[in-house]
C-alpha cells in the first residue's frame, strides 16, 4: 500500500485554491431579484456606480447609447450608490422611475450598494483589489467611475467619472 505524504498533499491543495471569479459574486437587481453575472460570460461588462443627483448624471444617456450600440458585445450594469455627496437618496422605485423617465435607461441596475469603506459590496471589493482581480488596485473616487471587464471575467481597466462612456479609452476595447 502506498503512503501519502500529508505535507505534499496540503501543498497541492493550497495551490489548487482558485481566486474568486467575478462570476461568483452575488448581487441583486434594483428590485431585489438575484443577478447571475455568469449569464454575461462571453460579453464585456461595464460596471458603473451611478447617482441621480450628480453633475455626471447626464452620463446615464451616454451609457444607454453605448448599451444600444454594442448590445451584442457589452452589458452595462449600473450600481446606485449614495456615498458621494448623498447624491442617490432615492429608493428602488424612485431610482428606476428617474432613470427611465429622464434618460430612457433600459440597462441593468443593481440594488443600492456601498462601493467603498467597511460595507463595500463584494463586487466593488473585487473590482478595486488587485489580489482579487489580478490587474490593479484602485479606489472609487466619485459617482460614475467605470470598470470594464472582458468576456472571460478579467478586469481590463477603470476610468474616472470625467471619462465619458463613449470615450475611445473605453470603446477601443469593444
Amino acid at each position: 500500500m502506498k503512503t501519502i505524504d500529508k505535507a505534499k498533499l496540503a501543498t497541492s491543495k493550497s495551490n489548487d485554491t482558485k481566486k474568486p471569479s467575478i462570476y461568483d459574486i452575488e448581487i441583486n437587481s434594483l428590485h431585489g431579484q438575484p443577478i447571475s453575472l455568469q449569464e454575461f460570460e462571453g460579453k464585456k461588462i461595464l460596471f458603473v456606480n451611478v447617482a441621480s443627483e450628480c453633475g455626471f448624471t447626464n452620463q446615464y444617456k451616454d451609457l444607454q447609447t453605448l448599451s444600444d450600440k454594442y448590445q451584442n458585445e457589452l452589458v452595462i450594469i449600473g450600481s446606485p450608490c449614495n456615498q458621494f455627496g448623498k447624491q442617490e437618496p432615492g429608493d428602488a422605485s424612485q431610482i428606476q422611475n428617474f432613470c427611465e423617465l429622464n434618460f430612457g435607461v433600459k440597462f441593468l441596475l443593481t440594488e443600492k450598494i456601498d462601493v467603498k469603506g467597511i460595507k463595500q459590496h463584494p463586487l466593488y471589493k473585487w473590482l478595486t483589489t488587485k489580489s482579487l482581480n489580478s490587474k490593479k488596485n484602485s479606489s472609487v473616487k466619485w459617482n460614475f467611475q467605470k470598470y470594464l471587464v472582458d468576456e472571460k471575467g478579467h478586469l481590463i481597466d477603470y476610468y474616472f467619472s470625467m471619462t465619458n462612456p463613449s470615450s475611445s479609452k473605453i470603446t477601443k476595447h469593444l
